[in-house]
């Protein structure tokens, strides 16, 4: 296999040694944190705890375990494997049809994740200006996003990223604070698996299911490689940074998503209001904590929305171009710089570009897109988990060193198994909650 590549990279031979040089050599794991730390994460957070309380914050424990699992296996796949394949590679040995499927679900994905994410900026800017309407933000936020990634630089990128997660921390972490934890409601509904009967607009079961499609995730898990690749972290000797860098991004992505979710549980559950769109939790923000609370909020939704919205572009246009490659070629030998392919503008502006549609007055909110987007990629884990494990279970793939661990295999199973139950959990509840639409 041609495992040439030539990408825009910013590391060097000499792996890091001191503190200071790990924390300079981070980066994938920041940018794809922040692909995932988008409107799901703070949508289905802040519905979940205002509607909730802190009841179902065990969501956020399972889930997070599975993503950590799942890219924790992915990377090692990528990094590690005797062959210097990367995951959809070996997933097209393993069966034929994954590089299609794959192919096919990335772009249909590439539309719903684009869809509440292009809303979500147009609603984020109306309501901090007071003036305009969604489509008339979102465009040109859309083109700035475009102009950032049809050719990508990952050391621009990487500098973006990190300024916009030092807004995103700053201001989520700081709203939360504001608003005052409480570390016994947290502990309670980390460890008390409840499932409340529903209370808001959407029952917690849906919520549970959205929680884990937007944080335990499903095909964006696929792209993190992508950005190692970019990197340019090849081989098992980058393995030990890879891994610091993806729990620094782990860390980061459970100090935001608590936040949200205590903004959630200590302003609005108890009261008689409830979440059903990002404007009136924005109102809800600005009664409690004043209108500088609010405007810090909305900056955080701006900086999580929009860095998801490139994230996501960027990884989905070279997941689809891996796809289409590895198709055409079967087994064969292809160019793996994949932001030169043909495929790769295309879907990153039909990402971008195409779920404009979704700002027309009156098309579904923000809230109520974000929360059934996520619940409906939750299908996709039993079919990726059953892949991945086998892949990273098998010497025949992965090579005799590198193969998973028993512990490992036995984890991967009970993922198996727990995404079989969310998926049958999505499709009840969606069931209903079409059925009280129409």
């Amino acid at each position: 296999m041609n495992c040439s590549r030539n990408h825009d990279v910013d590391s060097h031979d000499r792996l890091p040694r001191t503190f200071i040089e790990y924390l300079r050599s981070f980066g994938p794991g920041l940018i794809v944190v922040l692909t995932w730390l988008g409107a799901g994460d703070i949508v289905t957070c802040g519905v979940a705890g205002g509607d909730y309380g802190y009841a179902l914050m065990w969501a956020i424990v399972v889930s997070v375990f599975m993503r950590f699992l799942f890219v924790s296996l992915i990377a090692k796949y990528h990094l590690c494997n005797e062959r210097g394949e990367g995951v959809v590679d070996g997933l097209a040995r393993l069966h034929p049809v994954y590089a299609p499927a794959l192919l096919v679900t990335t772009i249909i994905m590439a539309h719903i994740y684009g869809s509440y994410t292009v809303v979500g900026l147009g609603e984020t800017w109306v309501i901090l200006t007071g003036r305009g309407q969604t489509w008339q933000w979102a465009a040109p936020w859309t083109l700035i996003a475009l102009a950032l990634i049809l050719r990508p630089k990952y050391r621009r990128v990487e500098i973006v990223f990190k300024l916009l997660l030092v807004l995103l921390t700053a201001t989520i972490l700081a709203c939360a604070v504001w608003s005052g934890p409480s570390p016994t409601g947290i502990l309670h509904g980390a460890l008390g698996f409840a499932l409340p009967e529903q209370k808001g607009i959407f029952d917690s079961m849906l919520l549970v299911v959205a929680m884990m499609g937007a944080i335990g995730g499903s095909l964006s898990n696929l792209v993190y490689p992508y950005f190692i690749e970019q990197k340019g972290w090849r081989g098992p000797r980058y393995r030990r940074v890879q891994t610091y860098d993806f729990l620094l991004a782990v860390v980061v992505m459970i100090v935001i998503n608590l936040s949200v979710w205590t903004l959630g549980a200590e302003l609005v559950y108890g009261s008689r209001e409830t979440i059903s769109d990002l404007p009136g939790l924005a109102r809800l923000l600005s009664g409690v904590l004043g209108e500088g609370g609010r405007v810090l909020f909305l900056l955080g939704v701006f900086a999580a929305v929009f860095t998801s919205l490139v994230g996501n572009a960027m990884g989905l246009g070279y997941l689809a171009s891996h796809c289409h490659a590895r198709w055409r070629t079967g087994t064969g030998p292809m160019d793996r710089d994949f932001s030169t392919s043909a495929v790769y503008m295309p879907v990153v502006v039909w990402m971008i570009v195409s779920p404009l549609v979704w700002t027309i007055p009156g098309m579904p909110g923000f809230i109520t897109l974000t929360v059934i987007g996520n619940s409906v990629q939750v299908v996709l884990i039993p079919f990726l988990a059953i892949g991945l494990w086998w892949i990273t279970a098998s010497s025949r793939f992965i090579g005799m060193r590198y193969r998973n661990r028993w512990w490992e295999n036995l984890v991967m199973g009970i993922v198996f198994v727990v995404s079989l139950w969310a998926t049958k959990g999505m499709v009840e509840s969606l069931i209903g909650k079409f059925g009280e639409m129409f």
